[in-house]
């Protein structure tokens, strides 16, 4: 049995190991620190900016408190000029736009009746002016509250309805017991707009970050994030062969950073739904004019959080351990790899298009690809010949099968979405004349225009030796 000065020897001895290595630990923190803070500036450069432009905000209307002739006019109420600056700065011009816009209406709206209440109340004497002040902030406060929970008021206005209820509630009680309500009420209201006034300029004038860019391309890199995720899965799901699996591992962390980037698209409703928001409040900047149809946007961003629910499921199928007969997979390979190429193709060139803004010139053909091999397999699939096939050596292919088809279709949704935005915002057209064009062979090809075609073409194509005349036979000219 240990004697109590050997225990308490042995608790110093580990206090005193503590002590030694406290000066490495905190040195380990202050550099991850400084590496985290490094990752973060070299990220995205820009919220080094915002935090500039925060601190230059909150220094002018401090002037307010420095300087004395402006202290003398707006006195402790000046405190409010820097508060509006914490609150209603953001990253983006929406939404400090939003923040400013909601906190400057509420405060003109709340401070007007606040002091239409005071005055009524006053009118009631010593003894009634604290009791209908109380049912004034009581009334205003509940029915305030109630309004929040409408969807379209929640999602923009609920900062204002907030400001409402506080602002209404201070001027109105602190008003009981100053006699010069008024005053109070205009010193308020003028150092929250003059804080809400910086906010907005030096967000819209230096280095602004728009939140409908921000939700633009966010859209774009979604459609292209879909895309490398099916190109990668061909490559993962179908390999069966030896010299397959050897090239696929080749290419195995470049693969699985594909495969994993559909979470991305599954988490971002809350994302897209805040930066559309935003995105409303913003006048109009360079391509994006007053009113844009952020609710396209919306609408894409939807079918592409459908479409990549699928591909999730398609990913679980790549970790199974039943992955049904190969000899079936193989059977399937070419139908479905041409399936998920093609609205791969289709997918990334909708993203470019978004992004560049001009109108998607091939998606339709991959579209139309894709449609052409989901009819195909689905015969395949039907015909007599998978009668007698076990069951269970087909539910695995065949559920990644119906997956596949299930994605050609939101990307047919998703085309027509984007062909929509292309024609509402007059997205330019680019010049394919002037691109290289594949060589013809010399034969003869029939070409099938997309789905959405009027009528279907025969092109012949002729050798040109075909053609060729004799010398002897060809016309004089002058």
């Amino acid at each position: 049995m240990a004697s109590p000065n050997t225990t308490s020897q042995e608790k110093l001895g580990r206090v005193w190991e503590q002590l030694k290595a406290l000066p490495k630990v905190v040195k380990e923190k202050v550099l991850s620190i400084c590496r985290l803070t490094k990752e973060i500036a070299q990220d995205d450069p820009r919220k080094v900016i915002h935090s500039l432009k925060v601190g230059l905000s909150i220094s002018l209307v401090s002037l307010f408190y420095y300087y004395q002739p402006l202290y003398e006019n707006f006195g402790l109420s000046a405190m409010w000029a820097v508060m509006t600056v914490v609150v209603v700065f953001e990253y983006t011009v929406g939404a400090t736009l939003g923040k400013g816009l909601n906190r400057t209406i509420a405060t003109f709206g709340a401070g007007a009746l606040g002091v239409g209440a005071h005055y009524i109340a006053s009118l009631s004497g010593a003894t009634g002016e604290p009791i209908l002040i109380g049912a004034f902030v009581f009334v205003q406060a509940a029915i305030a509250s109630f309004i929040r929970f409408f969807p379209k008021v929640k999602a923009r206005y609920d900062y204002g309805m907030l400001i409402f209820i506080l602002t209404f509630s201070l001027i109105s009680v602190s008003g009981f017991r100053d006699d010069e309500v008024l005053e109070m009420a205009h010193k308020r209201l003028s150092t929250i707009v003059i804080g809400g006034s910086a906010c907005v300029m030096i967000s819209i004038f230096v280095c602004p970050v728009w939140a409908g860019e921000e939700f633009h391309y966010s859209i774009a890199h979604k459609l292209e994030i879909l895309g490398d995720f099916l190109e990668a899965f061909v490559r993962e799901y179908f390999s069966i062969s030896k010299e397959g699996e050897s090239e696929n591992n080749k290419g195995d962390s470049k693969d699985k950073s594909f495969l994993e980037g559909y979470k991305k698209v599954i988490n971002s409703k809350s994302s897209d739904d805040s930066l559309a928001n935003f995105a409303r409040w913003e006048p109009g900047h360079g391509k994006f004019k007053f009113r844009h149809p952020w609710n396209l946007y919306l609408q894409i961003g939807s079918l592409s959080r459908q479409c990549a629910y699928r591909m999730e499921a398609l990913n679980a199928h790549l970790t199974s351990d039943i992955q049904g007969s190969l000899e079936i997979r193989s059977a399937i390979q070419e139908l479905c790899s041409e399936m998920s190429l093609e609205s791969s193709k289709a997918l990334k060139e909708l993203g470019s298009s978004i992004r560049a803004m001009t109108r998607p010139s091939s998606s339709d053909t991959h579209v139309a690809n894709a449609k052409a091999a989901v009819k195909s397999l689905k015969s395949l699939l039907q015909s007599s010949s998978w009668k007698e096939t076990d069951l269970l050596s087909l539910i695995p292919s065949a559920t990644v099968a119906s997956l596949l088809i299930d994605i050609v279709d939101f990307t047919e949704k998703i085309a027509d979405s984007v062909n929509d935005l292309a024609t509402l915002t007059h997205f330019e057209i680019v010049d394919t004349d002037k691109s290289p064009k594949p060589s013809q062979s010399p034969h003869c090809e029939c070409a099938e225009l997309g789905p959405k075609s009027d009528s279907h073409q025969l092109v012949i194509v002729v050798e040109e030796s075909a053609l060729a005349v004799p010398d002897s036979e060809k016309p004089n000219t002058v």
